[in-house]
């Protein structure tokens, strides 16, 4: 099959066969890697957490059992805002949409069992992303890992939070400063990990279309290669470790060609932009999730087809690695039973479809090269506006980047309720008698687990040196008022077991926290 698509891509004019370019090779419209997937298939990546550390561990555990190939960590709310389970501000939130993590004991807890040298872990989470990365270190310290043999990611993208999503803590001066010592301290200390996954999945999920998607994360990204540069760092020493993160959607053909758009304009941006020399940092890697806000609570084993064919996608468009979303996430936390039914989702993509027998099956397609073209000039547009304006963090300060979502979002709702966009099972063929409305088991999370979370972490606090934690807290304070980078100070302030809240209240203290203007 590889052989035929060889010989009519040598058939082509030359002219188009530039353009279009060959698997892994630039400017990297057709994959980054020229086998893909003919000799492995994408890394299974589910995303998962919930409850507290022992709970999710079991849940991780259980997935690898069954052929999962990495690991993807939720972390609840107030993690993701830097809290520890027992500030007020948690009440009501404690391990609700992910795993409860504010100490070293509870990252030794959810890491247990699972060897840090062979399986690779990405963590959502942004504001505090040089905390959980610290934990994620320390374990594998504990495992006798060497940092240099530690694979994954942290999501680690602050401005796509002040966009889309709201998990921010501090303003985008001193965010952007922590970014950057993660691009510095993991080029020298953890190079195998991915220091960012720059998202446009919240961006989508949001309300984006498809080409504002691959616009308003290529401009986030500008702005972090920027700010790594101005920080001195050189960019063919951090870009091979950028990564990206986007969402899958129903339209199979034009998100396909999404991907490939913004393969080609991440390649020019960087060789020309940025003058980067390696062909790696020209590389636009990207991980996958499939729809969360295209599932519905109305016939919820629909949402099994279109996870499929979300996932059927992001494959043909190219991803790295892939998350299936449960059929029941419209309605609660995925049970055991959905969220082996979304692994096996994509093991029968893998296996049984034959998709992965032709590198990108779909290149020189038409209708998919025409896709192609127009969703990448009408993300340049928005490239060129977003540049008038001053960049990214301009632009978010200015609120460019949310008004334009709002109108998205409202023309898509607006046109489910006219009818002319159909939701099967809501607004078409919508039989509130159909068997596909019975009811559904929802994994519900106690709220006991609250006060239990509670008392472990005064537990934790009141068995450790106070005033050890207090100096390297103290340490912390004045490195932050100056121009050092701050990972050894957070590592350092875990190892004498400072909390989550404590490290991230320290930095309120001196940064405050971001306010929205707009």
């Amino acid at each position: 099959m590889q052989a035929v698509a060889e010989a009519l891509f040598e058939s082509l004019p030359e002219g188009y066969q530039e353009r279009l370019g060959r698997p892994g090779e630039y400017p990297f419209t057709r994959g980054v890697y020229p086998r893909m997937y003919t000799e492995r298939p994408w890394t299974m990546r589910q995303y998962a957490g919930f409850s507290s550390a022992e709970e999710s561990n079991a849940r991780y555990r259980y997935l690898l059992s069954q052929g999962q190939t990495g690991l993807s960590v939720a972390f609840d709310l107030p993690t993701q805002l830097g809290l520890d389970p027992d500030h007020p501000l948690s009440v009501g939130e404690v391990g609700k949409v992910g795993v409860s993590i504010a100490s070293l004991e509870d990252m030794r807890t959810l890491l247990e069992g699972i060897p840090l040298d062979r399986v690779t872990t990405s963590m959502t989470i942004n504001a505090p992303a040089n905390m959980l990365l610290a934990l994620y270190l320390l374990v594998a310290e504990e495992q006798g890992v060497s940092w240099d043999k530690v694979g994954g990611t942290i999501q680690n993208d602050i401005l796509k939070e002040y966009i889309a999503r709201g998990t921010y803590i501090f303003p985008p001066g001193p965010s952007m400063r922590l970014i950057t010592d993660v691009f510095a301290f993991c080029a020298e200390k953890v190079p195998r990990w991915n220091t960012i996954s720059i998202s446009g999945y919240h961006i989508r999920e949001a309300g984006s279309t498809a080409a504002q998607e691959i616009a308003f994360t290529l401009a986030n990204g500008i702005a972090y290669v920027r700010a790594a540069i101005e920080a001195g760092l050189d960019v063919d020493v951090f870009a091979p470790r950028l990564s990206f993160f986007f969402a899958a959607h129903n339209d199979i053909l034009e998100e396909a060609a999404k991907f490939r758009a913004a393969r080609r304009m991440w390649a020019r941006i960087m060789r020309h932009e940025f003058k980067a020399r390696d062909p790696k940092s020209w590389m636009l890697r990207f991980h996958t999730q499939t729809g969360g806000s295209t599932l519905t609570a109305q016939e919820p084993l629909n949402n099994v087809v279109r996870t499929a064919y979300q996932a059927l996608a992001a494959v043909l468009g190219g991803t790295q690695s892939l998350h299936t979303n449960a059929y029941d996430e419209a309605l609660g936390l995925p049970t055991e039973k959905s969220a082996l039914l979304a692994l096996r989702t994509q093991q029968i993509l893998a296996y049984e479809s034959g998709i992965t027998q032709a590198i990108d099956p779909l290149g020189g397609s038409f209708y998919v090269e025409h896709l192609t073209d127009k969703l990448e000039a009408e993300a340049q547009d928005y490239l060129d506006q977003i540049a008038k304006l001053g960049g990214a963090v301009a632009a978010v300060e200015a609120g460019f980047f949310q008004k334009e979502i709002e109108e998205s979002a409202w023309e898509f709702q607006r046109q489910v309720e006219s009818g002319k966009r159909i939701i099967v099972g809501v607004n078409r063929f919508n039989n509130p008698h159909s068997p596909l409305n019975e009811p559904t088991p929802v994994q519900r999370i106690s709220d006991e687990l609250a006060q239990r979370r509670k008392a472990q972490i005064q537990a934790f606090r009141a068995k450790r040196d106070g005033q050890s934690v207090q100096n390297a807290l103290e340490a912390l304070r004045q490195a932050a008022r100056g121009r050092e980078n701050l990972m050894p100070y957070i590592l350092e302030s875990f190892r004498r077991l400072a909390t989550l809240g404590e490290i991230c209240g320290v930095l309120r203290e001196e940064w405050g926290e971001y306010q929205p203007s707009y």
